[in-house]
């Protein structure tokens, strides 16, 4: 039970993460930014690769803030539901093998984020470097929900045995 409650914990932490860190995006880009930023020049144009890609994304939160500060409102709400999709881990943690429903949930969530990463990231003009990042973090999650799945799957047939060999006195 505890590998599944600090397996469960890290798949909440994950999820408020990504959800807090959807909110202050122009300062986060703005603090990236900083790593590449020669000589005040966040132009996209003076930069190649991820350093281009990181000044473009930042320039588009800048000049859409500035002109249509509405739209992240958005991003507000994808914070929202991340924050949300970990409180219906919290139930898991309490009590995995009467909610192993939410697991498999969660489960083919990670799975979707690959092919969602992958079909929507060129319709958008989303680099392929960004994509696998995106796709990361299903791959990530995948893997701790996985092994709670199976875990959860042995105290159930644990207790299956025990209900039967109870029966028999």
């Amino acid at each position: 039970m505890k590998k599944i409650r600090l397996a469960v914990a890290f798949i909440i932490f994950g999820l408020v993460v990504s959800g807090v860190t959807a909110f202050p995006l122009v300062w986060e880009l703005d603090v990236l930014a900083s790593f590449f930023v020669k000589g005040g020049d966040y132009s996209p144009a003076s930069y190649e690769g991820l350093a281009h890609w990181i000044m473009k994304v930042r320039e588009g939160l800048v000049d859409t803030g500035e002109q249509y500060p509405f739209i992240a409102y958005g991003t507000d709400w994808l914070a929202f539901g991340h924050i949300i999709i970990a409180l219906f881990f919290v139930p898991v943690f309490r009590d995995p093998v009467r909610y192993i429903g939410n697991l498999w949930v969660g489960f083919w969530a990670c799975i979707l984020v690959v092919p969602l990463a992958l079909i929507c990231g060129p319709v958008r003009g989303i680099p392929v470097y960004w994509q696998l990042i995106d796709c990361s973090f299903g791959v990530v999650c995948v893997v701790p929900m996985w092994f709670v799945i199976r875990w959860v799957k042995g105290i159930e047939k644990n207790n299956a045995k025990q209900e039967s060999s109870n029966l028999l006195f």
